[in-house]
Formats: C-alpha cells, sequence, structure tokens
C-alpha cells in the first residue's frame, strides 16, 4: 500500500497535472486567437490541422535540450512529488507564457513590415545562436560515429562560432543565461515561480525563432504542438530523467537539429529582405 501511494504521489500526480495543464493552456492560446482575430486583422485560423501540430511538436522537442537540463536539475534539487508538481506548472505555464507573448507581438505588428522584418532578424539571430549550441551536444569521441561525422561537426561549428561572434552584441540581452545556484529546497510557490522565468524567456526566444514559419503553417496547430511537446517531455522527464536528456543529446539528432536551425534561420534573413525591398 505505501508503495502505491509512492508511485502516485511520484509519479502519477505530476504525469496527469502535465496533461491537465497542457489542456488548460490550449484552451488559453483559443481564448488569445479569439481576441487577436477580433481586434486586430490577423485572421488566425482555429482548425487543427495535424501536420501542424506534427511540425511544432518536432521542432520543440529538438529545441528541448534547454529546458530538458534546466527542468532536470531543478528536480534533482526539489525532490519530492509537491516540487515535480511546481516545476511542472512553473515550467509549463512560462513556456506558454513566451509563446502567447509572440504570438500578440506578432498580431499586432505583422503588418507593420519594419518592425515585423526586425523581429524575425532578432528571430534568426536567435535561431544561429541555438545552432551552435546544439552542436554541443552533436560532438563525441565514441567510434560509433565516423570521423567525417566529427570532421563535419567541427567544421560547422567553426563557422557558427565566428558569426555568432559578431552578432553577440546584439543577443546579449536576448538569450538568457541558464544559472541554478538559486534553485535548491525552495517552497511550492517560490519553486513555481522560479521554474516560471527561464522557460518564459526560452519560450520567447523559441516561438519567436519559427515566426518565419507562420507563413506556411497554422499558427493555432503549430503552437499546440509546442505546447503538446513541452508536456511530453515533462512526461517523460518524471519517468525517467537520465535517460529523456540522454536522448536529446544523441549526436545525430543534435546534428540534424543544428542544420534545421541554420535554414530556418536563412529563411528569416531572406524573408527580412523581402519585406524590406516590398
Amino acid at each position: 500500500m505505501q508503495q502505491e501511494k509512492s508511485i502516485l504521489k511520484q509519479q502519477i500526480i505530476p504525469i496527469s497535472l502535465a496533461a491537465v495543464v497542457c489542456a488548460a493552456l490550449v484552451g488559453v492560446l483559443f481564448l488569445e486567437i479569439v481576441l487577436l482575430n477580433r481586434f486586430t486583422e490577423a485572421d488566425i485560423a482555429t482548425n487543427i490541422r495535424w501536420f501542424d501540430v506534427l511540425i511544432g511538436l518536432t521542432i520543440y522537442l529538438k529545441t528541448s535540450i534547454d529546458f530538458a537540463i534546466y527542468i532536470g536539475h531543478l528536480m534533482d534539487k526539489n525532490p519530492g512529488w509537491k516540487g515535480r508538481v511546481a516545476i511542472e506548472i512553473g515550467t509549463a505555464v512560462g513556456n506558454a507564457a513566451g509563446t502567447l507573448a509572440v504570438l500578440i507581438i506578432w498580431a499586432f505588428f505583422k503588418e507593420v513590415e519594419w518592425l515585423l522584418a526586425i523581429m524575425i532578424f532578432l528571430a534568426a539571430l536567435v535561431l544561429f545562436k541555438l545552432a551552435e549550441d546544439s552542436l554541443e551536444h552533436a560532438k563525441t569521441e565514441d567510434r560509433v560515429y565516423p570521423k567525417w561525422f566529427q570532421h563535419l561537426v567541427t567544421r560547422l561549428e567553426w563557422g557558427l562560432k565566428r558569426a555568432n561572434a559578431v552578432i553577440a552584441p546584439l543577443l546579449r540581452y536576448v538569450i538568457p543565461n541558464l544559472s541554478f545556484s538559486n534553485g535548491k529546497n525552495l517552497p511550492f510557490w517560490s519553486l513555481a515561480a522560479f521554474s516560471f522565468t527561464i522557460p518564459f524567456i526560452l519560450g520567447l526566444d523559441d516561438f519567436a525563432g519559427y515566426v518565419p514559419l507562420f507563413n506556411i503553417v497554422n499558427v493555432f496547430g503549430f503552437a499546440i504542438g509546442v505546447f503538446v511537446g513541452h508536456m511530453i517531455l515533462n512526461m517523460f522527464l518524471y519517468l525517467s530523467p537520465m535517460l529523456t536528456i540522454k536522448a536529446v543529446k544523441n549526436p545525430i539528432l543534435s546534428l540534424l537539429g543544428s542544420v534545421a536551425f541554420i535554414g530556418l534561420g536563412v529563411w528569416g534573413l531572406v524573408e527580412v529582405v523581402r519585406l524590406i525591398s516590398h
């Protein structure tokens, strides 16, 4: 009986809560879109296309290494089911709040082309930084991966480091510095608030980086995919933090993710040129 109660508190309650919080945030997203459609000229479709959801889910899970490390660290420093519940609420709401904020900015200023161009430009720079960060987990001396793989990663990292060194001053206040020193043994609501902050900033950065995609995907479905991705990440972290973090650090997935970030960043810069010259 005691073991059943422990499983209930440590696994079932946090995992169930992840689904409930995700559903609630999707409801908030729907309400926001309805209001944006009423008070702006955004005209965001509220129909759900599973292809858009899948794109949002896939891209989120590829960018989720920062969340995985952040949440895993907080779980390690704040053991127990109450800590997990606080972390789940804080990180999920923080991530969603960043997404909702970018959506509001995009809806209100998408017709002001120079403002949209600035937003997309900064988003593209963020993507190049994310591409470099992703390669950190692609570097490996494991003999399972051939030498050409490591050489490709090294050359790509060399180019990204030099490019990002030039744009670093512009991103100094955009990319957060992940610090965990103050996140240990906090009471429930303080832990929830602490768990909110960095995911909120990361949610802003990540979702802003996807703005160039909004011309080809349904924003509502894409954002749902992002929310579901965070829910899945939380669930797997609750089940096995070490295995989950190991999976998102897979060298091949990291390299492919880095290439995808570069592609999206270049696409964003092309979109900026198109907006400015329009």
